[in-house]
């Protein structure tokens, strides 16, 4: 892949909290155990099916992957996506695709946060790029829909080195996706770890309560720079909307 190509490739995953953001240990590949609060194990999570035929196949498969976890089940039913942006009703993750237009990101992962609880999630995938022949490849949108949603459970990616060789997950950040397109089994064991102890109530389903925000799209609206890492390949970015209300936005550059 070219330098240009790769250049194209940004993975963006977007936090609305009313918590100030704090980085993930560097053990392990937790957004600072943030979690859907839930009374008892395995948690079921709804994921709103919003996109195009030529993705449902990649979701499907996703939903079927991250549901082996002994913590989790996850189940693609009818999108209640509000517009263009993605906007998810509590409780719920939202998975859309459309063409957003030449903006440099593949995918943005998106959830609302209330203290340390997600109380909505959203996924956009960007056909801008996956219509053209570097990314129009099946390896390429399992990678991308696997990440993403990944992402809307409280994961981080495992390792964000291009140069390093495939962990064997799709929460690794890769030039070449061939071999990381479904979870392994570190992924399964952060989620056992986030999701080890039981809360008083629960964010996820019909009863849950909190509102996400338009999300931003493109680095004017990410806000303040906090923080540079691998040479600047990730960035985190936060923009502060009043009244506790925070957009915090993590990169990947390729």
């Amino acid at each position: 892949m070219t330098q240009a190509r790769r250049s194209l490739l940004v993975c963006v995953s977007v936090f609305t909290m009313i918590t100030l953001y704090v980085a993930s240990p560097s053990a392990n590949h937790s957004w600072n155990g943030y979690h859907w609060a839930r009374t008892v194990n395995p948690l079921t999570l709804s994921l709103g099916d919003n996109v195009s035929s030529v993705w449902d196949s990649h979701l499907d498969t996703a939903s079927d992957d991250w549901s082996q976890s002994t913590v989790l089940n996850t189940a693609v039913d009818g999108g209640q996506a509000k517009g263009r942006n993605c906007r998810p009703p509590s409780g719920r993750v939202e998975v859309c695709n459309a063409a957003y237009g030449n903006n440099g990101w593949l995918g943005i992962a998106q959830i609302s946060v209330s203290g340390k609880h997600i109380t909505s999630g959203s996924v956009r995938l960007n056909d801008t790029y996956f219509d053209t022949p570097t990314y129009n490849t099946f390896a390429w949108r399992q990678l991308v829909v696997c990440q993403e949603v990944g992402h809307t459970f409280g994961l981080d990616h495992q390792d964000e080195n291009f140069d390093n060789a495939n962990l064997g997950t799709c929460m690794d950040y890769t030039s070449d996706p061939s071999t990381n397109q479904h979870p392994n089994k570190h992924d399964y064991d952060e989620l056992q770890i986030i999701y080890a102890h039981l809360d008083s109530t629960t964010t996820a389903g019909a009863a849950a309560r909190g509102a996400l925000g338009s999300p931003p799209d493109s680095p004017s609206e990410w806000g303040q720079l906090m923080k540079t890492t691998h040479g600047g390949k990730t960035q985190v970015f936060e923009r502060d909307f009043g009244n506790g209300q925070k957009v915090v936005t993590f990169v990947i550059w390729a």
